[in-house]
């Protein structure tokens, strides 16, 4: 009788012990990230807070090491990742995304909604960003170029203007500051350069040089240029081997009608140097017009008429009467004069 009674409560005691020790095993299984979270585009469905955090470490931190690759005016540049010094908190992004809760019931625990998307908050260097734009901004600019001209005896010379280049170095730090921080964003930036103008260009030259006169000295010819392009060519004569005419480039500096003669302190002034003829007398050889030049040589007409075409002055430049004349309204004071 006793031994029947034992059985039972055996037996009611072996079916206790194996409904408990399931229980216990759950109780011991790690807590999962919800289905559908993801951080900076990796899925974390179903791991482990560890398992996420070493999941993240794994994917992203590669990601974030990447060269940043700059394109520009048919250059390529590339800033290393691992000057970036690229940082974030797998750990804390993994805590996050167990926060999600694992249903829509418990969409709104703790402000995230089901099937979330967790932000990675990354942080870089921003001085060798700095520094790598200022440096593709050094080598893809050129400044602009300024239209010159070059005067010669013949012809003159117009080298056009150009464009200038420039990379806002500022603006393209800012793209590379928020590419660094995007680890799921491609590492690659195209720019367009800026263009910068010149100051001078072949209209101003036009304005600035609007007159320009040479002086052929081989030939004895004096050529006016007027808007860049030659108009007329004039006889002249120069100085005598004892008193040349001066080479260089110079100006018009003042114009006289019937010009008073200052006359130099020169040996072939004879007893006339440093005296003054009146203009327009018959003794002053300075007939109708001058157009000074430089240290007393200028531009004027001769009595003389059968001395053009030869070395004959004291260095200035003689023309004939009416050459003079009708070369004196077409030159303004400040008129480049080339002599060579």
């Amino acid at each position: 009788m006793v031994a029947a009674r034992v059985r039972p409560f055996a037996a009611l005691l072996a079916a206790v012990v194996l409904v408990a020790v399931p229980a216990t095993a759950q109780a011991q299984d790690p807590v999962r990230i919800a289905a559908g979270v993801s951080a900076g585009g990796v899925d974390l469905s179903g791991l482990t807070v560890a398992e996420a955090t070493a999941r993240l470490n794994s994917e992203l931190r590669p990601r974030l090491a990447r060269d940043v690759v700059v394109r520009v005016a048919g250059k390529r540049f590339a800033l290393g990742g691992a000057t970036l010094k690229a940082r974030f908190s797998a750990a804390g992004a993994a805590k996050q995304a167990l926060a999600i809760p694992a249903s829509p019931a418990g969409a709104h625990n703790g402000g995230a909604s089901y099937g979330s998307q967790i932000e990675i908050k990354v942080a870089h260097a921003h001085l060798p960003v700095a520094a790598f734009a200022a440096h593709v901004a050094a080598a893809v600019a050129r400044p602009a170029q300024d239209a010159t001209l070059t005067i010669g005896l013949r012809r003159l010379h117009v080298r056009r203007a150009r464009l200038g280049i420039a990379v806002d170095a500022a603006a393209l730090a800012k793209r590379i500051d928020v590419l660094a921080d995007e680890a799921d964003a491609p590492r690659a930036i195209s720019i367009r350069v800026q263009h910068t103008r010149p100051q001078v260009n072949a209209d101003d030259l036009r304005i600035i040089h609007n007159t320009v006169i040479t002086i052929d000295k081989a030939h004895f010819k004096l050529r006016l240029f007027k808007g860049l392009k030659f108009r007329k060519a004039y006889d002249v004569a120069i100085g005598q081997p004892a008193y040349p005419t001066p080479v260089g480039h110079f100006m018009i500096q003042d114009k006289q009608v019937n010009p008073v003669w200052s006359v130099p302190n020169s040996p072939w002034a004879g007893e006339l140097g440093g005296s003054t003829v009146a203009g327009g007398s018959a003794g002053n050889p300075l007939k109708a017009r001058w157009m000074g030049i430089t240290n007393g040589v200028g531009i004027h007409g001769t009595g003389e008429p059968w001395s053009v075409g030869s070395a004959a002055s004291h260095g200035c430049l003689r023309m004939r009467v009416p050459d003079v004349i009708d070369l004196f309204p077409r030159v303004p004071v400040g008129t480049a004069v080339l002599i060579r």
